[in-house]
């Protein structure tokens, strides 16, 4: 499996030397690659979660590609109606040339209805747009000009150049937990994106998008959760999230995702709060002992 770090891009204290710091961090330690969250309106309820400064992680992305060599950089999760499906092509594509190592493009609907209402977005309809839009965001990728009808957007013969000429592959890893979601990554998606999953939901999970897959003639796409971290000693349940526990729980919990055939494992030191958050020098301590874990070159506690 592959391993990758989720860049903290908000909160007091954050600057550009830090983001890079965080990311230099992560290619150092052994990671492979780095993702960033989404934001643009940092309304109070976000800011409550994510306080600001909030930094814009296509920005981020190709600030850190011309700093951390070496780094594969992504998103966790783009936030897909934000933005003109066309705009986050021409992004994700312009990224994945400027970063030698390549970039992924994580999909997701969201969460905050305040922030929706302040960029004019319904809410309530961003499950279909999203679809919609990847739908739009894929065809922009494979054909110059493109073309598009659809619901909420269209248009015809737009010169998308350089997005349609990225290098073969460009991944969407579509997170979520939700049936939807599961639905999305496997008509829409090359990866399975989940957030804080349990074994057994894992478990029920990917029987269903192989089918849901195959149904649409596609390929069944690979697991790639997002796990956070917080180490300590915590009953071995089944609706534990994955990533917390003790250092042997941890150890548990990668060996059970390479069982179920997990490609990339994305680390998450953040715990959920800013009053929460320990700083810089423990997301490393931390970052740095379950990079040790998965090489297996820390033994049993």
């Amino acid at each position: 499996m592959r391993y990758g770090v989720n860049l903290l891009n908000f909160g007091s204290g954050t600057t550009p030397d830090s983001l890079v710091r965080q990311a230099s961090d992560a290619r150092e330690l052994g990671f492979e690659f780095a993702m960033i969250s989404d934001h643009i309106a940092v309304t109070p309820d976000v800011h409550e979660v994510y306080p600001a400064p909030f930094y814009d992680q296509f920005v981020l992305a190709a600030h850190l590609a011309g700093r951390v060599p070496g780094l594969r950089l992504g998103t966790t999760i783009t936030v897909i109606p934000y933005r003109h499906p066309l705009q986050t092509a021409r992004l994700a594509a312009n990224i994945d040339r400027l970063n030698a190592a390549g970039f992924i493009l994580g999909a997701g609907v969201g969460w905050s209805a305040a922030e929706y209402e302040v960029l004019g977005v319904p809410f309530r309809e961003r499950g279909a747009i999203t679809d919609e839009y990847l739908t739009a965001i894929r065809a922009a990728w494979r054909e110059d000009p493109t073309s598009f009808r659809g619901t909420y957007v269209s248009y015809e013969d737009v010169r998308t150049a350089p997005a349609p000429a990225t290098r073969p592959g460009l991944p969407v890893w579509v997170g979520g937990n939700s049936p939807a979601a599961q639905r999305r990554a496997a008509r829409l998606g090359e990866a399975w994106h989940p957030f804080m999953p349990t074994r057994d939901a894992l478990s029920a999970a990917l029987p269903r998008i192989a089918a849901e897959a195959e149904a649409a003639g596609r390929p069944v796409p690979d697991l790639a959760p997002r796990l956070q971290i917080r180490l300590g000693e915590r009953p071995d349940t089944s609706d534990r999230p994955l990533g917390h526990g003790s250092v042997d729980q941890i150890r548990g919990d990668l060996e059970t995702l390479a069982e179920l055939g997990a490609t990339d494992v994305l680390l998450d030191t953040y715990p959920g709060s800013p009053g929460e958050r320990a700083g810089a020098d423990e997301d490393r301590r931390v970052l740095a002992l379950v990079m040790s874990v998965a090489q297996g070159t820390i033994g049993t506690s």
